[in-house]
């Protein structure tokens, strides 16, 4: 399986590029047609350089790995007869310095909020294998080194 994405990139009129002073500011375009706003990250590059209402390559690198995982968690749910009315995640990536010495996106937390229906919620020891295996399973978890935890919510929800 290939999967694709066009990202396309113009220089400004006014812009003379080579003082690096130049829009980082791009479009990402998805094969289903869906155009999305992209730029570097201002905490990287500064704005007005940088778009900092457009998704950057890092936050999309963790929405990713947190969306990977989510949809497998779902789906082993749905095998156990579990009923998920709601999940929500909000993860965080951290940028820094890995073994190497290199920038890199070394650890991702993923922190889902998850409500149940029916009356029907797994236990800790269910959750926690869920959680195992939707990470053993994530095609994004299984080609990155990005050390990836997750903090289940304390709190889970029940819907009847």
């Amino acid at each position: 399986m290939a999967y694709n994405a066009r990202i396309v990139w113009k220089k400004n009129l006014d812009e003379t590029f080579v003082d690096k002073k130049y829009s980082r500011s791009h479009t990402w375009i998805f094969d289903g047609g869906i155009q999305l706003a992209a730029s570097a990250s201002p905490h990287v590059v500064p704005v007005p350089m940088s778009n900092e209402s457009a998704v950057d390559p890092e936050e999309a690198f963790v929405a990713s790995i947190s969306s990977c995982h989510m949809l497998w968690f779902l789906a082993l749910a749905a095998e156990k007869n579990f009923i998920v009315e709601s999940y929500e995640d909000n993860a965080k990536g951290i940028l820094e310095k890995n073994e190497d010495g290199k920038v890199a996106m070394t650890k991702v937390t993923l922190r889902p909020e998850i409500n149940f229906g029916n009356n029907h919620t797994p236990s800790q020891e269910q959750m926690d294998e869920l959680h195992h295996l939707a990470h053993e399973k994530c095609f994004i978890a299984n080609s990155v080194t990005t050390k990836i935890t997750v903090v289940q919510s304390s709190k889970l929800e029940v819907n009847s």
